[in-house]
């Protein structure tokens, strides 16, 4: 074999960092020890991964094109030794979440994960859709947990659950009162929305189709927390996953309101990239999903 996979990981590292020096403090590396086996992997095929512009490292067309496969084939090499040392950390995942999947669902999914005699480690980061798609794009990210509709042709988004947008408002709010609210009723309220980029976002704009330039939104907000108390603070009314208001109706500190000719129907998906290799740990993740 040409290659080893040290030098493979130093090309990733480059790839991701942009800057051979950095990539070698991510490796325990020195610099020069780096750049010699990045040297080296290209002078063994004749090739060039990278543009060099002063200390910058910018993937070229083939270096973008052999990433996904080295990404493959190191994570299948990964597992491999894992599974032949019984290593503590076999079925390590790095996942992403939107805010709701993230504050919500994915923690109690995190729990059953972990709770297995290897102990395997769970790193979450939660974001909006489109961080958390560039993020498994870039293959920063093993698996996302995402709200939003997408379309990437990089990756693999795969319906995991339905879901439903509720507005909701306090309980001394003068639309608590009504049985169905009208368009009218609508356009003449203030909102606290989530912010643009969300994918509760989209699902509430899709849903309100027709009417949003006559919407009055007083706050964007990136939490769901902070549109819940501004709500009960009677700033405002507000549309959020049924999710997440869940425990807030079973108090009484918010209410429901009925908006039957509007459609906040969605899904939740999980988003792969297409060339990631499907590890037991990411089956296993989706599996208890599913379960949820």
């Amino acid at each position: 074999m040409k290659y080893s996979f040290r030098q493979l990981e130093v090309f990733l590292a480059a790839a991701h960092f942009q800057n051979i020096t950095r990539a070698a403090e991510s490796l325990a590396m020195s610099q020069s020890a780096a750049s010699s086996a990045l040297k080296e992997l290209e002078n063994q095929f004749d090739i060039q991964l990278f543009d060099r512009v002063g200390k910058r490292l910018q993937l070229n067309e083939l270096g973008r094109l052999y990433r996904p496969k080295a990404e493959s084939l190191l994570a299948q090499a990964t597992e491999l030794e894992q599974a032949l040392s019984k290593h503590s950390e076999v079925g390590a995942l790095k996942v992403g979440a939107t805010l709701t999947i993230g504050n919500y669902l994915a923690v109690g999914v995190m729990a059953q994960y972990m709770n297995t005699p290897t102990r395997p480690k769970v790193s979450l980061e939660v974001a909006n859709t489109s961080t958390i798609a560039k993020r498994v794009r870039d293959f920063e990210l093993d698996i996302g947990l995402i709200e939003g509709e997408l379309q990437a042709s990089e990756l693999e988004v795969i319906p995991w659950r339905e879901d439903r947008l509720v507005a909701f408002c306090s309980p001394t709010h003068p639309l608590a009162a009504k049985g169905e609210l009208t368009d009218d009723d609508l356009r003449g309220a203030t909102w606290i929305l989530r912010e643009q980029g969300s994918g509760t976002r989209q699902s509430f704009e899709r849903g309100m189709h027709g009417l949003l330039p006559d919407l009055n939104v007083l706050l964007e907000l990136e939490h769901t927390e902070a549109i819940k108390r501004a709500v009960e603070a009677d700033l405002g009314i507000g549309c959020l996953s049924e999710v997440v208001l869940a425990d807030a109706f079973k108090r009484g500190s918010l209410v429901p309101l009925k908006v039957p000719h509007r459609q906040f129907d969605r899904h939740f998906y999980f988003i792969l990239h297409k060339q990631k290799y499907r590890s037991a740990g990411i089956a296993r993740w989706m599996a208890l999903c599913q379960e949820l």
